[in-house]
């Protein structure tokens, strides 16, 4: 099969299983393929006469010569199985257009960066974290990771790598990492959904950062369940969704 006008031809380089059902892969990078960080591709797999597509938040840097995806294997999915049979060495199709807003130039103003995901939401999490002007732009960059159980947990080692990176190093103290899990007990996590634990204020408590509607800036990528919750929640804060060309305090993306 050959690139289209619509998409290209890419290999996959790597693959990372987290456990039997979670796994981060790379794929090659079309040269001109271009995205700001935050943002999701749309990745196809042949089926007979037809392709099947799915959203992929991006987990890479936008400066890397990889494309990064991180997947939660459905059984009963149309894709994710197919995906799952793939090893390094066979190709997978991308869209050559890139999709999404949630993206940090959603916000103006604003000091303290909240990135709040469950599952494989946190991708598009791990490509801003490795933006420099994420780093430059906020006093404070929270990402909460909520999970079932400690083996969902992926990426933990990266993310607490990241104050000894040899670019974001120097801006170490902004970064607050917190792990919440919902179904065991897991030493330095946080027990509980991220919802509970904004609205009792332990998540303030845990980062010593004041969720502050004046300075906060919010972007939510999870389940759609948390992310109805949270917006119910913010709003009711007084804190307003982010559009196309009206800037606000949060923006939103369902990672499932």
């Amino acid at each position: 099969m050959t690139s289209s006008d619509k998409y290209t031809v890419e290999t996959i380089t790597y693959i990372q299983p987290w456990n039997p059902n979670l796994f981060t892969f790379r794929t090659t990078r079309f040269s001109g393929y271009r995205f700001i960080p935050g943002q999701f591709a749309r990745l196809g797999i042949p089926d007979g006469d037809r392709i099947i597509w799915r959203p992929y938040s991006i987990a890479s840097a936008n400066w890397d010569e990889h494309l990064e995806f991180y997947s939660i294997v459905v059984p009963e999915g149309e894709f994710t199985p197919r995906l799952a049979q793939l090893r390094v060495g066979d190709t997978l199709l991308v869209d050559k257009t890139n999709y999404g807003f949630l993206t940090t130039d959603r916000f103006e103003c604003g000091k303290d960066l909240w990135m709040l995901s469950t599952g494989t939401g946190l991708a598009p999490f791990v490509s801003i974290l490795h933006d420099f002007d994420t780093w430059q732009q906020y006093d404070n960059l929270i990402l909460v990771h909520g999970v079932r159980h400690a083996n969902e947990l992926g990426y933990a080692e990266l993310l607490r790598a990241l104050p000894e990176h040899e670019i974001f190093g120097e801006f170490a103290h902004k970064l607050h990492y917190v792990q919440a899990v919902t179904r065991e007990d897991v030493p330095g996590a946080l027990r509980g959904r991220i919802t509970e634990l904004l609205d009792s204020g332990e998540l303030e408590c845990t980062t010593g950062v004041t969720f502050d509607a004046e300075r906060a800036r919010v972007m939510i990528c999870g389940n759609p369940d948390l992310v109805e919750d949270l917006r119910g929640m913010l709003t009711a804060r007084g804190m307003s969704l982010a559009k196309r060309g009206r800037p606000g305090h949060f923006a939103i993306e369902n990672a499932y």
